[in-house]
């Protein structure tokens, strides 16, 4: 049986605010907003909105250390490896999402919103389909 934490799109709408709280706290700004297709699109639409950034990268090549990643969560750390790799500047990334994985090391670039409750799946609203197809 697999354990699953399934988030609302209330929980959503305080996760973001939480982050960009911390995101504007931090000593700079950025000039956009990068994401991968799966999994951060939509938090980077929530993101920008928030923080006023009319620029969001999807899937790129290379990434720009002035642009904020943005990503649903941080779990495994292979999508971070993945971008980090793809950085002009990997010590200049800010690297935000609404959860992190509980129990897992987390580079010091790393933004989070809120810590994992447990060790179950996050259903977000946007991948509700992708994870009932993946439960056949």
């Amino acid at each position: 049986m697999t354990l699953e934490q399934e988030v609302s799109w209330k929980e959503i709408d305080t996760l973001v605010e939480q982050l960009c709280k911390k995101i504007l706290k931090l000593p700079r700004t950025f000039s956009s907003i990068t994401t991968l297709s799966r999994g951060g699109f939509v938090p980077s639409r929530l993101v920008a909105d928030y923080l006023g950034i009319e620029t969001i990268h999807v899937d790129k090549r290379k990434i720009s250390s002035d642009s904020l990643f943005v990503d649903d969560i941080f779990d495994t750390g292979s999508a971070y490896d993945k971008v980090i790799s793809k950085t002009d500047k990997p010590s200049k990334l800010v690297f935000a999402t609404l959860f992190a994985r509980r129990g897992k090391k987390y580079p010091a670039n790393l933004v989070y919103a809120k810590k994992t409750n447990s060790d179950a799946y996050v259903i977000f609203p946007w991948d509700k389909l992708e994870f009932e197809r993946s439960m056949k």
